[in-house]
């Protein structure tokens, strides 16, 4: 999931699936190899969080009930069918509940655990290889205006989210779910639905494709959340809080845009009595000496973004407040693919010219100096990342996924990031480029290439990063301008292809690789690259070949959609494990080949929280859960 902004101890403790709503706008969170277990206030572990009443006294004074912090700043939306990034996901967290949703167990770990369903039921394997599941919701469940919670509510969302008038960015999570091709393929009428079904108001049916491991995962991931189809008729709906209908343990009570949302706590929530916390302030802002002003002054209790330059000093001076938490995430530079980037000269066309451009981007790639950003710039923790696929989730041996990258076995993932080999990665990315570029060796620079636009969502951090880079390719003559924008407007911009070259972050969905993988296919909405659109869609120039694993499955030249696509569609039909993180590994190499993502470090997430708060866990998927916290006076 679109972030604002694990290591082998991670792997083989989290027997669930870790994810974030993909994209994400702070710098400051990143994923490295901490910690397995969730991060409390205190950054150890708790137990279950369901504290009695929120104005119960505690050993150190009264819990105020009201708790003021800051994720980020205006959020694109607040519709769980169409938010993609982390702080929207974490907001719909507190406002809306799925089937299943996270939380932890008596020993404080996080888990997958039962919501509006009574439980998490296993599937039946049907003779055609579809597995069925029927739930059962539980008694009590009301919208925020009064209304009884249906299974037809989820039939109705999730066939909304999935199908193709809505064209969600998240649409593709439903592509388990049996029907979801027909409601995609060719021809299609619209009158398509996914093989979902409410049996009556409170049992839904639903049967997947095959059998899929992240299940419980999804159902627990914001798009997969109901929405009532009368409320929604109003397409404006989610951006007001006297139209904001929702399930959860929070209702909307006001949103100041551009300032602070604040959600009270819902009385009539089926679990009212676990929820601690009466009011949560999410005050909107992208300017992180702002939020850090706001914490020492004791305004907010928790911010979730800090500038760099304080880094040092707020390890030193909050040892207890500044918290360095895991997160399966990576922070990355992706190019857009249909932007020209040979000189003016060039007469190269078709797989040729395509071929060209994967091999000076992936030269670019080496020049920077990802070891340089992540000890002097973001200072919190972060990996150098040599793959998108994140450290932290494991492959089918139980290995890191991302150990078994690329084809060298002298280094681990697609290049060489230790600091020892800066040099070499140099002087290679210089030979690269002196193919296509016109290089003067009396000033050691390039002389044509063209200029390039580096958009980035306001933050220092990310104008931080992106001065380095810009540094590094003057340094040889590759002009590269910055242009920030507000992080709303900068998430429709990338996605709409209007860019050159900009920072991203993605943190996975759930514990598995395809949650880096399956966002590149040529319809999903979080497709930044524009893999197989525009000019690209006709590009010739991808290559795949499966026999060797029993498919039919061999493609030269063939187009994104020919390649990729099928091989995506390969990995979720695919009930081998062996066979289907081998076809993964393969996807993360046809990805990587293109040079369109360039990994910057693995995350972790930096933030602070007042040790006047308890009750607080955060996820290595970027959530944070305020609703069972207190804080004392």
């Amino acid at each position: 999931m679109k972030k604002k902004l694990l290591s082998v101890l991670l792997v083989s403790s989290m027997v669930l699936s870790l994810a974030a709503c993909g994209s994400t706008s702070s710098d400051n969170t990143s994923a490295t190899t901490t910690d397995a277990e969730t991060t409390t206030a205190t950054g150890t572990d708790t137990t279950a969080a369901t504290t009695d009443a929120a104005a119960t006294d505690t050993a150190t004074g009264s819990n105020t009930g009201v708790i003021n912090v800051c994720l980020a700043s205006e959020p694109a939306t607040l519709d769980p069918a169409l938010n993609s990034s982390v702080d929207g996901a974490t907001m719909i967290t507190h406002l809306f509940s799925g089937l299943a949703k996270w939380g932890l167990d008596a020993n404080g770990n996080l888990e997958i655990q039962p919501d509006c369903a009574e439980e998490l039921v296993e599937g039946v394997v049907n003779d055609d290889g579809t597995v069925t599941y029927t739930y059962t919701l539980r008694d009590g469940l009301t919208w925020s205006d009064g209304q009884a919670v249906t299974a037809g509510d989820f039939v109705y969302a999730w066939n909304r989210a999935a199908g193709q008038a809505l064209a969600a960015d998240y649409g593709y999570m439903f592509e388990v779910v049996d029907g979801y091709a027909d409601m995609w393929a060719d021809g299609a009428t619209g009158d398509e639905t996914l093989n979902v079904t409410a049996i009556d108001d409170k049992t839904l049916e639903v049967t997947l494709v095959n059998t899929i491991s992240y299940w419980d995962e999804l159902l627990a991931f914001p798009t997969y959340m109901p929405v009532r189809e009368d409320v929604v008729a109003d397409e404006s709906w989610a951006t007001d809080p006297s139209t904001y209908v929702n399930n959860g343990a929070y209702t909307m009570t006001s949103w100041d845009h551009n300032s602070v949302i604040t959600l009270t706590k819902n009385d009539n929530f089926v679990d009212a009595a676990d929820v601690t916390m009466n009011e949560i302030n999410f005050y909107l802002s992208d300017d992180a000496n702002n939020q850090l002003a706001n914490f020492e002054n004791g305004d907010w209790e928790f911010i979730d973004d800090v500038p760099t330059n304080e880094i040092a000093s707020l390890k030193e001076n909050y040892p207890t407040e500044f918290v360095v938490a895991g997160q399966l995430g990576t922070y990355y530079v992706c190019w857009n693919i249909n932007e020209e980037i040979l000189p003016a000269s060039s007469t190269l066309t078709g797989a040729d010219k395509a071929n060209a451009e994967n091999e000076i981007r992936n030269a670019l790639a080496l020049l920077i100096d990802r070891n340089y950003i992540v000890n002097d710039i973001a200072q919190g923790g972060q990996v150098p990342a040599s793959s998108f696929v994140a450290m932290g989730l494991t492959d089918a041996d139980g290995s890191q996924f991302y150990e078994n990258a690329g084809s060298d076995s002298s280094y681990v993932g697609y290049y060489d990031v230790s600091e020892d080999a800066y040099e070499s990665n140099w002087a290679s990315a210089l030979e690269t480029l002196k193919k296509y570029y016109t290089f003067d060796e009396s000033t050691q620079q390039f002389t044509d290439f063209p200029t390039l636009t580096y958009l980035y969502n306001t933050s220092e951090g990310h104008k931080a990063i992106g001065e380095a880079i810009q540094s590094t390719f003057a340094g040889i003559g590759i002009t590269m301008n910055l242009e920030n924008q507000e992080w709303a407007t900068f998430l429709d911009t990338r996605k709409a292809g209007d860019y050159s070259i900009a920072r991203n972050g993605w943190l996975g969905d759930y514990n598995d690789p395809i949650s880096f993988l399956d966002m590149w296919t040529t319809a999903s909405g979080n497709n930044d690259v524009q893999f197989g659109k525009g000019d690209n869609a006709s590009v010739q120039a991808y290559s795949l070949d499966l026999t060797d694993l029993g498919y039919d499955t061999k493609v030269e030249n063939g187009t994104w959609a020919e390649t990729y696509d099928v091989l995506i569609s390969d990995i979720k039909t695919c009930t081998d494990s062996t066979t289907r993180y081998e076809l993964m590994h393969r996807a993360e190499d046809l990805l990587m080949s293109t040079g369109c993502i360039c990994p910057i470090y693995y995350y972790t997430d930096l933030y602070m929280i007042s040790d006047k708060v308890s009750g607080f866990f955060s996820s290595p998927l970027g959530y944070k859960y305020f609703m069972y916290c207190t804080v004392t006076e």
